[in-house]
């Protein structure tokens, strides 16, 4: 970021933005944002609690598992469908609909075939991510020069081999840059889970702390969702970045 054309170092905007909220909480404007140091200090106290570390485990498996999910079926479906162009015409307009549909209006069915536990957060949370890897796979592989796969065929590659070594390192950087994106959405569909089908996990807290008016809790631990979604995000982007020389060669 840059001021007055001097160059800022790269967590300035979040000291910026820190400093602004601390400031705000000082002054009391609304008892829905307390000062920043206060929500420090709550989140210390309870992080190494019983009911907080329950918490972030049901969470993590949710998530872990939903992501896992998306990763294992959306990856070769997308890839699948950027080989095939009856399979790309036939899953393509499903794809673009539950995409931009408001997945949150599947809750209801889903409780209703799967009940109120982790199953039905876990499905929640892989369809949130599952499209966007489909469609960046499915973009990786149309993208890939075709001499690449000509050359696989000439020197007698099986569609398993082409599948394996060909199509899906040349199509790595879209599919990394799907799953991080992915992983993102996963976040909002394993906490609307937790809120709407069963009440456990990190949606519990939240559901505690603003019921009780417990500002300082409930951003306490909206900020560690935050950091651990940022985390996981720039960890992938990192990745990406290390392998986008495939998109150069391809």
């Amino acid at each position: 970021m840059k001021v007055l054309g001097y160059q800022l170092p790269g967590m300035s905007s979040l000291i910026l933005w820190g400093l602004l909220w601390e400031i705000v909480g000082r002054l009391g404007v609304t008892f829905f944002i307390p000062p920043l140091s206060e929500v420090f200090q709550t989140l210390f106290s309870i992080i190494g609690t019983p009911v907080f570390l329950k918490a972030i485990s049901e969470t993590a498996y949710a998530f872990v598992a939903g992501v896992t999910s998306a990763i294992v079926i959306g990856v070769p479906v997308g890839i699948l469908m950027g080989k095939s162009r009856l399979l790309d015409e036939l899953l393509l307009p499903w794809v673009n609909i539950f995409l931009s549909a408001p997945l949150t209006a599947l809750v209801p069915v889903l409780m209703v075939l799967f009940g109120f536990g982790m199953k039905s957060i876990i499905i929640i949370t892989t369809l949130f991510a599952i499209w966007i890897i489909i469609l960046n796979s499915r973009a990786g592989v149309m993208q890939i020069n075709r001499s690449l796969v000509e050359m696989a065929h000439c020197f007698g590659a099986s569609p398993m081999d082409a599948f394996t070594k060909v199509y899906f390192w040349a199509a790595l950087p879209e599919i990394l840059g799907g799953i991080r994106i992915g992983v993102i959405r996963a976040v909002k569909g394993v906490i609307i889970g937790q809120l709407l089908i069963s009440i456990v996990g990190f949606g519990a807290l939240f559901e505690l702390y603003s019921a009780n008016f417990l500002m300082g809790h409930f951003w306490a631990v909206l900020i560690v969702l935050f950091a651990l979604a940022f985390t996981i995000s720039e960890f992938l982007a990192y990745l990406e970045r290390r392998v986008r020389y495939y998109a150069s060669e391809r």
